[in-house]
């Protein structure tokens, strides 16, 4: 039924490649030498958590998507355009920041609330780490003293209630976890995350909440909160995940497909994958 998606897979250095239709199992394969229940490295796939996380604290009255963040951040100077930036564009990646702070260069909080905007927030679409950064540390102070971090959030109000395991994240120089990559996860695990996104949040946030998460800016109507949006005639029709290598987790609503792959292919085509599991 999948072998097209899996002809691809396996052409592309394939770590592991689950498949899930109407909520069954369909396709589970290992990569020579690989294990499903391996955790492997999600890259920027790590972003796919924060959207849903900032619409579970909205939710919880800890924060709006729309607040400007500069009553969060009082020790940016008050002249500082940084101030205006919302919750929203952070995780839209339309913040303003230029583009880096990914793979090995990730900074630290500290760092990323030093770098200056290179855009006016709300104009432009610029991929990197930097945006995840600052939402990391305004959610770690939101949802303090209860939690201590964002990662601590996340795990209690998100990924523990639909039983998944993130079995390490990477540390930064000053100990920290980072929010834009780092986490390690088997792959039934980030499964699970996806048959959230299937189910619209459905035990975690509301339908509304989880339509945030799907809604793609001005800027770029491709990408919502964390996660890359399918769409077709105008429509968002699925999404997915993304991470360097090929790492993808692909969410199919209207066929009930849920497909976590795990690679190491730099020629990694999301689209042309999408198109072969949406055609089986």
């Amino acid at each position: 039924m999948f072998d097209a998606a899996i002809t691809y897979a396996e052409r592309h250095t394939l770590h592991a490649l689950i498949v899930s239709a109407d909520g069954e199992l369909v396709v589970a394969l290992a990569g020579a030498g690989r294990e499903l229940a391996q955790p492997h490295p999600l890259y920027s796939g790590t972003k796919s958590f924060w959207g849903i996380a900032a619409a579970a604290a909205a939710e919880d009255g800890l924060l709006e998507l729309d607040e400007p963040l500069g009553p969060t951040i009082p020790e940016w100077p008050l002249e500082w355009p940084e101030r205006g930036v919302t919750i929203r564009q952070l995780l839209a990646l339309t913040a303003g920041y230029g583009f880096g702070g990914l793979g090995n260069a990730v900074p630290t909080a500290q760092r990323a609330l030093e770098t200056r905007l290179k855009n006016d927030p709300g104009t432009v679409f610029t991929y990197g780490g930097i945006p995840l950064q600052v939402f990391g540390e305004v959610l770690r102070r939101k949802v303090a003293p209860r939690f201590a971090s964002a990662h601590a959030f996340v795990e209690a109000r998100v990924l523990e209630r639909i039983g998944m395991t993130v079995d390490n994240w990477r540390r930064l120089r000053d100990g920290t976890r980072p929010l834009p990559t780092g986490a390690f996860v088997a792959a039934p695990e980030w499964l699970r995350f996806g048959r959230l996104l299937l189910e619209r949040g459905a035990g975690v946030i509301g339908q509304a909440s989880f339509a945030e998460c799907i809604s793609g800016s001005t800027a770029n109507p491709a990408y919502g909160l964390g996660l890359w949006l399918i769409r077709r005639d105008g429509d968002v029709v699925g999404y997915y995940a993304s991470g360097a290598g090929g790492q993808g987790l692909y969410v199919i609503p209207q066929r009930r497909i849920v497909a976590v792959h795990f690679g190491n292919d730099a020629s990694w085509n999301h689209a042309a994958f999408i198109k072969r599991l949406a055609e089986a």
